[in-house]
C-alpha cells in the first residue's frame, strides 16, 4: 500500500476565506483554524459572520474573526486583504470560495442571471485573486490560493449553465495563475467539487417551474451515493493546499464526468442531453431563493426528498444555512 508523507504543517499561518459564513467556506475555516491557523471570513452579511464565528470551537493556537467584503467589490477585496494582512503582518492562505447558485433553464434565467454568476463566481475569484497575490508572493512560508470551481466548469450541467460558465471562467483562472504564479513562489489551487452535502439548496435561487426544479435539486444535492459529506470534503481541500497540488476533483461521479468528457465528449453530452429531457420545462422568468420555495410553494415528491435529503437537510443546521 503506498503510504503518503504527512502534509507540510501550516500551523501559525493567516489565512482568508471568502463566503466564509456558511457551508463549505465555513467548514474550510473550521478545517484551517483546526490545523492551526488565523482565520478571517469574508461574507456579506454582518449577523450570518456573527453566527459563524460564534459557531467555531478553541483551535490549536489559532483565532477567527469575521469581515464584512462583497467580493464582487473589486476595491473592497484589494482593501479588507490589505487591512487583514496589516494587522497579522501578511497574508499565507486564501480560498476564493464565495458564489451563487441559480437552477432552471436557462431562457428562464436569462442574460441577468448569467451577469449575475459571472459577477459574484468568476469576479469575485478574480478580485479575491488579484488583491491577494501581492501578499502572497511575500509570504515567507510561500502563498498557497485556492480557487473553488466546480465539476460544472468542467463538464456543463443541464438547467445550472450560468453557474458552469462562470465556474469554467474560474478553472482557466486557477490553472492559468498556477503557471503565471509559480516562479513567485505562490501555488495556486483548483477544486472542482461535486455535489456536497452543505444545505445549500437554501440559499440557491431558483427559476422556470420553482417548484419542481427545487424538488430535483434538492433531492439529487443531499442523495448519499452522488454527494459528499462536505466536512470530508474540507479536509481533502485543505491538505491539497497544504500539499500544493495543482487541482482536485472531489466525488467518484465528478471524476468519472470530467473523466469521460474529456475522453468522449461527443458520446458524453449526448447522454447529457439525454438526461436533460427528463428535466422541467418552461415557468416563470422570476428566481426565488430555495428556502422560499421551501417555505411557500410545496415543492412536488416531498417523501422522497425527505429521504434523499436527509442529511443535506442536517447539514443545513450545522452549516449555518438557515
Amino acid at each position: 500500500m503506498r503510504v503518503f508523507p504527512p502534509p507540510p504543517s501550516i500551523e501559525g499561518l493567516t489565512a482568508v476565506v471568502t463566503g466564509g459564513s456558511r457551508g463549505l467556506g465555513l467548514l474550510l475555516a473550521r478545517e484551517l483554524l483546526r490545523r492551526g491557523c488565523d482565520v478571517a471570513l469574508l461574507a456579506r452579511d454582518d449577523a450570518e459572520l456573527d453566527r459563524a464565528v460564534g459557531k467555531f470551537g478553541p483551535g490549536r493556537g489559532g483565532t477567527v474573526h469575521g469581515v464584512v467584503c462583497d467580493v464582487r467589490d473589486r476595491a473592497a477585496v484589494r482593501d479588507r486583504l490589505a487591512e487583514i494582512a496589516g494587522d497579522r503582518g501578511g497574508l499565507d492562505i486564501v480560498i476564493a470560495n464565495a458564489g451563487i447558485i441559480q437552477v432552471g433553464p436557462a431562457e428562464a434565467l436569462g442574460a441577468e442571471g448569467f451577469q449575475d454568476a459571472m459577477d459574484s463566481v468568476f469576479h469575485g475569484a478574480l478580485n479575491t485573486a488579484l488583491a491577494a497575490l501581492p501578499h502572497l508572493r511575500r509570504s515567507p512560508a510561500g502563498g498557497r490560493l485556492v480557487l473553488i470551481g466546480s465539476v460544472g466548469g468542467l463538464l456543463a450541467v443541464p438547467h445550472l449553465l450560468p453557474y458552469s460558465c462562470a465556474k469554467s471562467a474560474v478553472a482557466a483562472l486557477a490553472d492559468g495563475l498556477h503557471a503565471e504564479e509559480a516562479p513567485h513562489g505562490v501555488s495556486v489551487t483548483a477544486v472542482h467539487p461535486g455535489l456536497m452535502r452543505t444545505g445549500s439548496h437554501l440559499h440557491a435561487f431558483f427559476g422556470g417551474d420553482r417548484r419542481r426544479e427545487y424538488g430535483w435539486f434538492s433531492a439529487v444535492a443531499g442523495a448519499p451515493l452522488l454527494s459528499m459529506n462536505a466536512e470530508r470534503a474540507a479536509d481533502r481541500i485543505v491538505t491539497a493546499l497544504q500539499r500544493r497540488r495543482p487541482r482536485l476533483v472531489l466525488t467518484p461521479a465528478a471524476r468519472l464526468g470530467a473523466t469521460a468528457h474529456g475522453l468522449a465528449p461527443v458520446t458524453t453530452t449526448r447522454l447529457v442531453s439525454a438526461a436533460a429531457r427528463v428535466l422541467p420545462r418552461d415557468g416563470s422568468r422570476t428566481t426565488v431563493r430555495g428556502s422560499a420555495v421551501e417555505a411557500g410553494e410545496q415543492p412536488p415528491a416531498p417523501r422522497l426528498r425527505a429521504v434523499l435529503g436527509a442529511l443535506n437537510e442536517r447539514a443545513a443546521d450545522r452549516f449555518n444555512q438557515r
